[in-house]
């Protein structure tokens, strides 16, 4: 986290003494010189560390520090003062204050005394998160199933950005665990110990996003009453990670580069930058490559971004994983919501190997934990699963009303009979998506992103359908 210390004396000498002592700290100063000034800037600014020295230091009584210590974040108070008796001591100790120092103290003593200050005062932040997010610290091997040789890229792939600050650009459906990904290659790296911060760039609106990516000054919009942290302060020498960033309005992307490029951000409402030390990631399960097309995307910032992507494959590309993500999802939420499920059907295991899973791995957690609430017995069977066997029925129907199917119906050809289930419901399924896309893309006169988003996935998912089916969107446009 970047902090912020204030500086109150009222001699000019003490002023430089102090801020040198500060020196290649990496908090951000900010100095007075009179009382109103300090009170002003620690009530309405961000403030951790309000160092008090010389005449100020002496005015400041128990009614000051314990009024101090109420404000939002709790400022640590530091007093210096010149030739501390242990009375004085005593006092501003007992007042509240965390410490107390002599200014005619060594410059390298005074250096360290503020460095253990500024460690102490990110430490307790950094616990703080810890505790908010409440969230084991994942490992690239004890948090994703590898079973698929596709995962297994993945993670060869991710195992090279762990240790380096290197941006990262996670691509991959909804529900496939992108902030997953990025948290485990945060907590693995040399950057484990301080914040990853989350925020997700859709799902605030676009006059509020701003402020909480960068920050703000008091007075700087309407109901700013005091200064506030972004993200980015937040996350200062950890990582960000900023997800849905194809959402992200296009004139913060324009402020987004530019702290890219500089490693400086400026508040809303602002007048100095403020540097920062922070490791970027983002996520999308957009076509951005598409959205630079459309003008939705700046062309520059995602070359920025694309410095090394990593995309997750979704779960129907990685069906060999799906019964070791099932037996992890039973044992993780049996204790959680005190079921005695313990175990599943080779014939339900069947149906949820060939289920579609536009959900990707959230709808998996979501279909067992239903399923598991469902189960009469100690294990899940097929009629735990109405969904997946309502949508098997669906697929059998629309495969057997199909021209395909009419020539060489299932059950009527020795061919048919001579093959596994599993390779029947496969088939099944690939000649509804054929059926479906084709019918798609046509009625949408070969329209990508109109066809994508009636069927409610991203284009880059069905362009890979299309080429999987050998489907072009030129061959559905009416001519003219």
């Amino acid at each position: 986290m970047l902090l912020h210390v204030v500086i109150a004396a009222d001699d000019s000498a003490i002023q430089k003494k102090l801020r040198r002592s500060f020196a290649r700290s990496g908090a951000v100063l900010d100095v007075v010189k009179t009382e109103k000034q300090l009170w002003d800037k620690i009530h309405y600014k961000t403030c951790d560390v309000a160092v008090i020295a010389g005449g100020l230091a002496h005015s400041l009584d128990t009614a000051d520090t314990n009024k101090i210590q109420r404000l939002v974040g709790s400022p640590t108070v530091v007093v210096v003062l010149e030739k501390v008796t242990p009375t004085e001591r005593a006092t501003f100790i007992t007042a509240g204050c965390g410490n107390v120092l002599d200014l005619e103290s060594p410059p390298e003593k005074l250096r360290e005394a503020f460095k253990v200050i500024l460690d102490r005062r990110r430490q307790s932040a950094l616990t703080d998160l810890a505790a908010q997010e409440r969230l084991p610290e994942p490992t690239l091997e004890n948090s994703f199933v590898a079973q698929s040789a596709a995962m297994n890229q993945l993670l060869r792939a991710a195992q090279r950005v762990i240790n380096s600050d290197s941006v990262v650009l996670v691509l991959g459906e909804t529900g496939v665990g992108k902030e997953r990904l990025a948290r485990t290659i945060h907590s693995e790296g040399s950057r484990r110990s301080e914040p990853f911060i989350s925020i997700n760039c859709g799902a605030l609106p676009e006059t509020l996003l701003e402020s909480e990516l960068f920050g703000h000054e008091e007075g700087a919009f309407t109901g700013a009453i005091r200064a506030r942290r972004g993200c980015f302060e937040m996350a200062h020498r950890g990582t960000l990670f900023l997800d849905e960033i194809g959402e992200l309005p296009t004139h913060l992307q324009v402020k987004l580069l530019h702290v890219l490029e500089n490693d400086r951000i400026q508040r809303v409402g602002g007048e100095k930058p403020i540097p920062i030390d922070v490791r970027i990631m983002a996520a999308t399960n957009r076509d951005l490559e598409e959205d630079i097309r459309t003008r939705r995307f700046r062309k520059d910032l995602y070359y920025r971004l694309n410095v090394f992507s990593l995309t997750i494959p979704p779960l129907r590309r990685r069906r060999e994983d799906i019964p070791e993500l099932v037996q992890c999802y039973l044992d993780f939420l049996s204790t959680r919501i005190g079921n005695r499920v313990s175990g599943i059907t080779d014939e339900a295991m069947d149906m949820l190997c060939q289920y579609s899973w536009p959900g990707n791995v959230r709808e998996l957690i979501n279909l067992i934990e239903r399923a598991m609430l469902l189960a009469v017995g100690d294990v899940i069977t097929k009629d735990d699963l109405p969904g997946l066997v309502d949508e098997q029925r669906t697929l059998a129907a629309a495969f057997l009303s199909s021209g395909d199917s009419q020539k060489n119906p299932p059950g009527s050809s020795q061919n048919w009979l001579e093959m596994p289930l599993k390779e029947v419901n496969q088939k099944v399924l690939e000649q509804t998506e054929h059926t479906y896309i084709s019918n798609l893309l046509r009625s949408t006169n070969g329209r990508m992103g109109m066809a994508a988003k009636k069927a409610g996935i991203d284009q880059r998912s069905l362009f890979e359908k299309m080429r999987k089916y050998k489907l072009r969107k030129e061959d559905f446009r009416q001519k003219v």
